[in-house]
């Protein structure tokens, strides 16, 4: 073979190759996620999600293509967003960060199926007609963390039951307060407290809500289970710590980063069981024949250092409720 034909062999392989490498990839199913938050910020529940995933048969990159879509603590952004991954066509649409996320979903498609992770009351905020036959195509995991802000606040009471006032922060934008406002109003009244709300949709108002805190009056605070004061954790944790506020939180991540206590669930593996579930639609499975699951287990974390830190003694009776004391 001459040196001048070889080359344009070679020339020609080289053209086709990437062409066929660009069809495999497109005959691979596509996986939209759709996340309230920014990859870093929920980068352990992300890493559960692809263990579930990987679990159910499916890498991304090798049998599974992933099409992200962040909104970034924003919004009023998931209904665009989700826009885009229906006119990518994607095969199933994951939706991270509670109802909003996937009514915007829900909102964009009545045909490409849904799974969708969260902690309030997928019946309630109109996600789902029901946990143990969604139906349509939409289906998912819950951690119902909203419907605990009752219990949250009681626990909270438990460890400074001389405080008369307390605070509730909670996310506007999130647009689904409703329930867990009227949950920890109706405990407020049942245990003798005021309970004053303040609201925060971003950095700086997280910061002034301290203040109005202060002003207030009130001796402790519940935040409010959202995604966007889970991205905003060590924020919070550190102004609890300036002004000497106890406060309790959704889940464990908080107490870990020095917040006095949390009750919630393993928000992890809810994200683990979606990548299950989204593996299995891609094999077939109908969102309509796959019951919503829910978290059974839920867990009390304090922190004691934290406890020392605010001049709070924490009972034995409280420490031997807590599946977990932080020392």
């Amino acid at each position: 073979m001459e040196r001048r034909e070889f080359i344009t062999l070679l020339g020609g392989a080289a053209a086709s190759w990437p062409f066929a490498v660009r069809a495999q990839q497109s005959a691979m199913p596509v996986v939209g996620y759709l996340g309230v938050l920014s990859a870093g910020e929920v980068r352990d529940l992300h890493i559960a999600f692809h263990r579930g995933l990987k679990e159910a048969g499916y890498v991304e990159g090798q049998n599974v293509t992933i099409e992200y879509r962040w909104a970034e603590g924003h919004y009023d952004r998931l209904a665009a967003l989700a826009a885009e991954l229906v006119q990518r066509q994607v095969n199933v649409i994951v939706t991270a960060g509670g109802s909003a996320s996937a009514l915007a979903a829900k909102t964009a498609t009545t045909t490409i199926p849904i799974v969708f992770s969260g902690g309030d009351d997928p019946i309630e905020s109109g996600v789902i007609a029901s946990l143990s036959r969604p139906g349509g195509n939409v289906t998912g995991a819950t951690f119902f963390s909203t419907v605990l802000e009752a219990k949250r606040l009681e626990l909270l009471h438990e460890v400074v039951p001389n405080v008369n006032v307390m605070a509730m922060l909670v996310n506007p934008s999130n647009g689904r307060l409703e329930a867990a406002l009227r949950d920890a109003q109706e405990a407020a009244v049942r245990i003798g407290i005021r309970l004053i709300v303040l609201n925060a949709s971003n950095e700086s108002e997280i910061d002034t809500s301290f203040g109005t805190l202060n002003r207030e009056g009130a001796g402790a605070l519940l935040v409010a289970s959202d995604a966007f004061f889970y991205s905003r954790r060590d924020q919070l944790v550190a102004l609890a710590a300036r002004h000497a506020v106890p406060a309790i939180y959704q889940i464990r991540d908080f107490t870990a980063a020095g917040g006095l206590m949390s009750y919630g669930t393993n928000v992890a593996e809810t994200f683990h069981q979606v990548g299950i579930y989204a593996g299995r639609i891609l094999k077939g499975e109908k969102p309509a024949d796959l019951p919503v699951l829910q978290s059974t287990k839920f867990q009390l974390v304090i922190n004691l250092k934290t406890a020392k830190a605010l001049g709070l003694t924490i009972s034995n009776a409280m420490q031997l409720l807590a599946d977990e004391v932080i020392e």
